[in-house]
């Protein structure tokens, strides 16, 4: 479809409105395949390659790739990163997906500027992250509903709704949890925790003679 209604585009190249009907189903068709495209990595069940993973260097990346558009929007980014942070067994690549929609979710809820907030913290068997913003926040009634695919508090054109869905299973392949905190008008808190690599438990030498 795309294809096609690039190619009419072309042959009636002059004619405004006509145009702007063919630019809109360019655009449409390129939605369309980001939805299809999104469903697809909800669904997806293959095996998932994990290795050791150090959680403030994957938020880090991950607020590195997103500060031009924070800052376009008037966002100011505070974070508190555990130093020598114990590692977890994760996939980098998902979890930082399972962060940027959190900090894109964060940044949308604030449409006049405000604070992002990022916080690490290792507990007695996980690692947790906090993720708060000083938004709109989301009322009780619809906060339970929140990782449903397709359910959003977006407005028109503003996102598919899979965003959280899809953040929801990446956190649960990863034997964690995720919870949600949120007042209107004050801002929302998400907080995940990832279950910790087991130390190795190195015998003495001596430990080892008869």
């Amino acid at each position: 479809i795309s294809t096609y209604a690039q190619m009419l585009a072309k042959q009636v190249n002059g004619d405004e409105a006509k145009s702007r009907m063919l630019e809109k189903i360019a655009k449409q068709t390129f939605r369309a395949s980001e939805i299809v495209n999104s469903l697809l990595n909800f669904s997806r069940t293959g095996p998932t390659e994990f290795e050791d993973v150090d959680l403030n260097r994957v938020l880090r990346e991950t607020l590195s790739l997103i500060e031009p558009q924070l800052q376009k929007t008037q966002v100011r980014v505070l974070h508190s990163f555990e130093p020598n942070l114990r590692l977890i067994r994760g996939n980098s690549s998902k979890l930082q997906q399972v962060f940027l929609n959190l900090f894109l979710n964060a940044r949308d809820a604030m449409e006049s500027g405000g604070v992002l907030e990022v916080k690490t913290i290792t507990d007695a068997a996980s690692v947790r992250v906090d993720v708060l913003d000083s938004g709109q926040g989301i009322s009780p009634d619809l906060l339970s509903r929140i990782y449903d695919p397709f359910f959003t508090t977006k407005g028109a054109q503003k996102g598919t709704g899979l965003g959280l869905s899809i953040t929801y299973g990446i956190v649960k392949e990863h034997g964690g949890s995720i919870v949600a905190d949120s007042t209107p008008g004050q801002g929302t808190c998400f907080t995940l925790a990832f279950p910790l690599v087991p130390k190795t438990v190195e015998e003495p030498l001596n430990a080892l003679r008869p």
